[in-house]
């Protein structure tokens, strides 16, 4: 059977002539990669990418010339879970920046042919054309700037003179492409060298909201010609800004049941090592750790800070980098002063409870996705916000509770003996049986130009007719309150799969001052279980909802008798717990909330901008 190259191949410089390179294709199933193939000496073989340019090179060096294409063809799995093959990375790094474009489509998926970058609608220019075997079929295979495209070749039916017919041409987005190996063959135990198989991509395809890794294998067993294609390929991928090359890794130990960094060496290190992205990892040891770290680490050496654990080790990283950065710029953060960006992203592989921080930047806890998202350099910038008392800085954040939330919070760190779902349980149901007010009078400043009450909520009428009369910016609330929550993210999670907040966004500009006022037990349950449906949580009369720039929040006689008010004062009693990104702090001043937009980059993406998540929240 023959097999004709299509009209217009121009093949390679330097290759020599199409017809030495006209594949073989063999039918036999025996060619299959879990066939056992016996060598001399070996029982078995493995296979093994293999990224070092520099081998590569000793190996054309040392080992006689063979013809393009070899005699085998092999297929082995697509799924990085499903293989029981191993790499190894070189000094070669692929470590690139470029913003995932991914989407529901299949790289398996036909196209068109011509490329969707170009705004004329012409053919981009081939780099390089030629043929590899791609599941099983001889294709032809060209490399643009932009994309990677390939069409089976269909070998003549015998006595045909017509020119060979060509498949519908498959197109992958190089974008979408986050290592290249070197595909080899070797025995057990063999660390270099083996024979040489062809050249596999790594993808990274967006399935809902996960990110999952793909590969695609082109074989070829020539030395010459697989070294041209590697090449070109890493260029091109070095070519692509924001992905990063070196990253701190902060692991709390404790988190996730204790198997915090069982889950990163498991799953998170295997894509960073195929990814070619030098780690320095260090697990935190006692409370603090991190944020001690941070501030004798030397940033310049990393593209990016990565913390593996819960809402609470997150947040005490970003307030780390934060101020680091304050630091650094010469700010004096005892008075108020308008911080600076955090100098390198913020990567978060979610192994909490809740992971609010890691579910409203991926829109999901999976850690396959956070991973890919910092591989890929998908960067996203957020909006926080600084917690200060009597002018000094408390610490840099994106939301906070105080009332039940923070009461709650406060029952719970009593109970850390208690395993982490019942000690959360325990202490929700302990406060909302002794729920009761606290007496708070808030300032905010509502953002300009913008209906600053949610939708569906009841407005005050008194205090409507005192703002249309006043000319001062400032609002003002006093009165007995159940909860004031403060956020500057929606925080979803899976108990709030619209956020405790959905009239805020990542980085919008504004924060959330959500206010409920006194109310029964009844009410106020209702009002919490409106957060796990697509009902509106704030449509109730005791409810106020704003967007605000920035807060003031005084606490009148808070926790203390009317015996204590007239004199007898208990300073313990005085303390008022907040709950700030999942951490217990303790205050018994005033809290001043400011807004800085997109203050800190997170390796993330916009949740409402993924494929899938197109529903309604019946209150926006």
């Amino acid at each position: 059977m023959a097999s004709r190259l299509p009209d217009g191949y121009h093949g390679n410089q330097g290759l020599g002539t199409l017809s030495a390179q006209a594949p073989k294709v063999r039918n036999s199933k025996s060619d299959s990669m879990g066939k056992t193939l016996r060598l001399p000496g070996a029982s078995r073989r493995v296979s093994a990418w293999s990224g070092d340019l520099e081998e590569l090179e000793e190996r054309n060096r040392t080992s006689p010339r063979r013809h393009l294409f070899g005699k085998r063809t092999v297929s082995v799995p697509h799924q990085l879970s499903e293989r029981c093959d191993v790499w190894s990375s070189g000094s070669d790094r692929s470590g690139v920046r470029a913003h995932s474009d991914t989407d529901d489509r299949s790289f398996e998926e036909s196209g068109s042919g011509r490329s969707s970058r170009d705004p004329g609608g012409g053919q981009p220019a081939i780099l390089l054309r030629g043929i590899f075997h791609i599941e099983k079929r001889s294709c032809d295979v060209s490399l643009t700037c932009n994309q990677l495209q390939w069409s089976p070749i269909q070998p003549e039916s015998p006595g045909s003179t017509s020119l060979t017919h060509q498949q519908k041409e498959e197109i992958l987005d190089l974008r979408d492409i986050f290592s290249v190996k070197l595909k080899r063959r070797r025995s057990a135990g063999q660390t270099k060298g083996g024979t040489l198989l062809g050249i596999t991509i790594f993808l990274c395809i967006r399935k809902g909201r996960k990110l999952k890794d793909r590969s695609v294998h082109l074989h070829n067993q020539s030395e010459d010609y697989c070294d041209i294609w590697f090449k070109q390929l890493k260029e091109i991928l070095n070519g692509f800004p924001n992905r990063p090359k070196s990253l701190k890794i902060i692991i709390n130990p404790h988190s996730h049941k204790g198997e915090a960094s069982k889950l990163y060496y498991e799953h998170v290190a295997p894509l960073f090592k195929l990814a070619d992205i030098q780690t320095d990892v260090t697990e935190t040891t006692y409370a603090g750790h991190a944020l001690a770290l941070l501030r004798e680490c030397e940033l310049q050496e990393y593209d990016g800070v990565v913390c593996v654990g819960g809402d609470g080790s997150a947040n005490e990283v970003a307030h780390g980098l934060l101020l680091r950065a304050q630091i650094d710029a010469g700010k004096n953060t005892d008075t108020i002063f308008t911080p600076v960006r955090a100098p390198i992203p913020l990567g978060i592989i979610p192994a909490g409870s809740t992971n609010v921080l890691a579910y409203s930047l991926h829109g999901t806890k999976h850690t396959g996705t956070a991973a890919l998202h910092i591989i890929m350099g998908n960067i996203q910038p957020v909006d926080t916000c600084t917690f200060s008392s009597s002018n000094k800085l408390l610490r840099f954040g994106f939301s906070a509770m105080f009332g039940f939330g923070g009461a709650t919070l406060a029952l719970a760190e009593k109970h850390r003996w208690m395993p982490s779902s019942q000690r959360r349980e325990f202490a929700f149901l302990k406060t909302l049986a002794n729920l009761k007010p606290e007496s708070c009078e808030l300032t905010f400043l509502p953002i300009k130009n913008e209906e600053v009450k949610y939708r569906g909520a009841q407005k005050n009428k008194r205090e409507k007719a005192a703002r249309s009369g006043s000319k001062d910016p400032w609002q003002h609330i006093q009165g007995q309150l159940l909860n004031v929550s403060i956020m500057a993210i929606p925080c979803l999670c899976s108990m709030a799969p619209r956020g405790l907040a959905p009239n805020t966004r990542l980085s919008n500009g504004t924060m959330a001052l959500n206010i409920v006022r006194n109310t029964t037990r009844q009410e106020f349950v209702k009002h919490l279980k409106r957060f796990a449906t697509l009902k509106n949580p704030f449509s109730f009369p005791f409810v106020d909802t704003f967007l605000v720039e920035e807060v003031k929040i005084s606490l009148r006689n808070y926790g203390r008798s009317s015996q204590e008010q007239n004199g007898n004062r208990n300073t313990a009693e005085d303390i008022c717990p907040w709950n700030i990104d999942g951490d217990l702090v303790e205050v018994s001043s005033d809290i001043h909330v400011r807004l800085h937009p997109e203050l800190i980059n997170i390796y993330g993406t916009n949740v409402e901008e993924l494929d899938g998540f197109n529903a309604k929240c019946s209150c926006l």
